[in-house]
């Protein structure tokens, strides 16, 4: 049996975004340099021309759609890096705060994920209240989510997803304090928070095997979505590696990390993958002056199609699709950038045992 899953890094469809389309949000801020949301949409459209507003719904995922819909996968997995609430009590101690208007959901929506990752740095902006909102807007979409939960057993659990031929797709999701997520973020018995694990340590990965295999059931797939890191630089920590080979060894089919602004290596460790950063996918960032050597403009969606096989499941093709974002909208990557993710993603990925190469229509894929 085989079946394909999409995954990309983070979502981040409030802020800027949030203004452009159809019902924005109160765009006030509390940054130390900007205080309304719409001045990201200045600085986007300064780099690359006017944004019509408003914009539809399916306007940032641009052309993503109908490479999605082409390759048709079994399941669509986002890590989705924004509060869901019109809420205006903004977490203390943060320098930046996510949140989109839920009447924006169906922007969201456009793209047909079939599981939100929510343990991230940004799902909690707008406190508790901002959370349940987050949580209860999903819910009424008709989202599946994981990582984060009105208490620790909601959040631990994993999003399920039923697949063609009887099998299921679980994906358990958690977030570290390397990527910013704050240690009383975690959720316990009484209060509402993210599935937090404090480090990449054994423990933790013993802690997260055994919630995989008190859930498993013969056929299934086990996605463990990992919110670490810094958001630049491509180094790899030795315990970051420790910890998802740990996972892989445990059941964990994919690994799937993101919070780095841009794509991180890849590794195929013992037939099964590992995205150690799988970079930004659609946010506001368009513009943002510091970090261009990273080419965080520059955005992948994977595409990994897995075989089930005895004794268990290996990728049988990972295809990445290039995109650039421009007017906060995402168009198909030139020749060129698509060469410089290549190289890029080639160069940081060898030490892990892959290699980047050139697949047909200019899509990227990984050979180990």
């Amino acid at each position: 049996m085989s079946l394909t899953l999409s995954l990309c890094g983070d979502v981040m469809l409030g802020r800027g975004v949030d203004q452009i389309l159809p019902h924005p949000g109160d765009p006030v801020l509390r940054e130390t340099y900007v205080r309304d949301a719409r001045a990201y949409v200045d600085l986007a459209e300064a780099a690359n021309g006017p944004i019509p507003r408003p914009v539809g719904f399916s306007w940032p995922w641009g052309e993503a759609l109908d490479v999605l819909d082409r390759a048709a996968p079994d399941a669509r997995i986002v890590n989705l890096e924004t509060s869901v609430t019109q809420d205006g009590s903004f977490a203390p101690d943060k320098d930046v705060h996510y949140r989109m208007n839920p009447a924006n959901l169906p922007s969201l929506a456009a793209a047909r994920p079939d599981v939100c990752t929510l343990a991230n740095n940004h799902v909690l902006d707008f406190g508790p209240r901002g959370l349940d909102e987050t949580l209860t807007a999903l819910a009424d979409a008709g989202l599946r989510t994981a990582g984060a939960g009105r208490n620790a057993s909601e959040a631990g659990r994993p999003a399920v997803v039923p697949v063609r031929g009887g099998g299921r797709v679980l994906v358990f999701s958690c977030g570290m304090p390397s990527s910013g997520v704050p240690h009383e973020w975690a959720a316990t018995d009484r209060r509402a928070g993210v599935a937090l694990v404090a480090g990449p340590s054994a423990a933790a990965a013993a802690e997260l095997i055994a919630r995989i295999r008190r859930s498993r059931r013969p056929g299934d797939v086990v996605v463990v979505s990992v919110h670490w890191g810094a958001n630049w630089g491509f180094g790899v920590s030795r315990d970051e590696v420790r910890f998802a080979r740990a996972l892989v060894d445990g059941g964990a089919d994919v690994v799937h990390g993101h919070s780095a602004h841009h794509p991180r290596p890849v590794e195929v460790y013992r037939g099964r993958l590992v995205l150690y950063g799988c970079g930004d996918f659609v946010d506001d960032y368009e513009g943002i002056r510091g970090y261009e050597r990273y080419r965080d403009d520059l955005r992948l969606l994977y595409l990994v199609t897995l075989v089930t096989t005895e004794p268990g499941t290996r990728p049988a093709e990972v295809r990445m699709v290039p995109f650039q974002a421009r007017r906060m909208r995402l168009e198909h990557a030139s020749h060129e950038d698509a060469e410089w993710l290549r190289t890029t993603l080639d160069r940081v990925s060898h030490a892990h045992g892959a290699r980047i190469d050139r697949g047909p229509g200019g899509t990227l894929t990984v050979r180990s």
